[in-house]
């Protein structure tokens, strides 16, 4: 076989069908986001598209703590945390973390993907003859993990709560089950009817497994997700989160009970032998947690801004996507080739980044720009945007909202 010849032309096949993946060579100006430079066309630029929601990777507390915990610790964790032991920040971060959920214990992982794969797969594998429910809009970590976990499985329609019903009700009773799904879908900004997932999974005895990772720093009194602005966190048995998002470093996490938590620690291979988290970024994710936990100012003026940005992009004619429940505002295109052209065009001529979202991260016909405002965008940037969206939507002849 010619392995190069292969991979050219796959590459020239997803070239051609508007799906090749270009990545864009920034470097953000800390105390000046959503500001970066683009180092491909030598320029200053405005992102729209950042998960760092509420911009706390640039806050001067978490800068001091990244610092700070380098002068004492180093950089590196040197190794998993049974081999060169946990540092102390991760220790303290953890607690935090149990504490932001109101439950018994947490554990950190390298990343959010780490943590979904690692814990459905642990838990679908465990558990004697169990059978995993998966909502089909769930993301790639999760659809691993029930993979990877080899058990039986069902996936139900996006937040259709009798099509999960029907397929439960297909399962012997007494068979260990898990229903797992998010709380803020982050394509297309919908939340799940999380009350009522939580009464079915009483009513069958299935445990719930939460993914809040767009929500968590943004939701709730203490910035818990959804879970917590519901008050349903006592209801939900397994919360997953990340720190590379609202709180503006790396990492994920689970929280629980203590046992299903140190059941966890003690068989998730993708914990288990994975390097700890480097003391620094423990230390600088413990200042984020600690902050957002006790000031809302972030997460009040992102809310005024998504709602200020809505109300312009709807005067202006351009058509969002049928969601005003969340921060996520996704603009529909509906063509890869287009949705790529329109990225491009904002990038190149307005000096607006805002990533195309094409095929496989979300269906054919569905392509979409996603815009994340944040609580540092001001209200000139908001309509130097709208501004750039008309005119890229006139140049392209994109259909606008009637």
């Amino acid at each position: 076989m010619d392995y190069k010849d292969f991979f050219i032309k796959e590459l020239n096949n997803l070239k051609f069908a508007g799906n090749y993946r270009e990545f864009t060579d920034l470097e953000r100006y800390a105390g000046n986001f959503p500001v970066a430079r683009d180092h491909t066309r030598e320029k200053d630029i405005v992102i729209w598209c950042n998960n760092d929601y509420l911009g706390m990777a640039q806050h001067p507390d978490i800068i001091s703590a990244v610092i700070e915990e380098t002068k004492k610790a180093g950089v590196g964790a040197g190794g998993t945390r049974n081999i060169a032991g946990t540092n102390h920040p991760l220790v303290m971060l953890e607690k935090e973390l149990a504490d932001l959920h109101s439950k018994e214990s947490a554990i950190v992982f390298s990343s959010g993907y780490v943590a979904n794969s690692t814990v459905l797969s642990t838990l679908g594998a465990s558990l004697p003859d169990s059978v995993l429910f998966s909502d089909e809009c769930n993301h790639a970590s999760m659809i691993e993990g029930v993979k990877f976990s080899r058990a039986e499985k069902y996936v139900f329609h996006h937040s259709d709560m009798e099509h999960l019903e029907t397929l439960i009700k297909q399962v012997e009773p007494d068979r260990p089950k898990i229903i797992a799904f998010e709380s803020v879908y982050s394509m297309d900004g919908d939340i799940s009817p999380i009350e009522d997932i939580c009464n079915l999974a009483k009513k069958y005895n299935a445990l719930t497994y939460l993914d809040e990772v767009h929500a968590v720093g943004l939701y709730g009194e203490q910035g818990g997700g959804i879970a917590q602005l519901k008050g349903l966190e006592d209801r939900v048995d397994i919360i997953q989160g990340t720190l590379a998002k609202a709180f503006g470093t790396i990492g994920g996490y689970i929280a629980g009970e203590s046992e299903l938590i140190d059941f966890i620690r003690s068989y998730g291979h993708g914990f288990i032998f994975t390097t700890a988290m480097a003391p620094p970024i423990a230390a600088a994710s413990l200042a984020s947690v600690r902050h957002i936990k006790s000031d809302s100012t972030e997460r009040d003026k992102l809310h005024e801004n998504v709602s200020k940005l809505r109300n312009m992009l709807n005067k202006a004619g351009i058509e969002i996507m049928d969601t005003t429940e969340s921060h996520i505002i996704p603009i529909l295109i509906g063509d890869p080739v287009r949705c790529k052209k329109a990225s491009n065009t904002l990038l190149e001529e307005h000096s607006i980044f805002v990533q195309h979202i094409n095929y496989p991260t979300v269906p054919k016909g569905t392509e979409r720009l996603r815009v994340t405002p944040n609580p540092l965008h001001t209200e000139e940037m908001m309509e130097d945007l709208v501004f750039a969206l008309s005119r890229v939507f006139g140049e392209l002849n994109l259909r606008k909202a009637a």
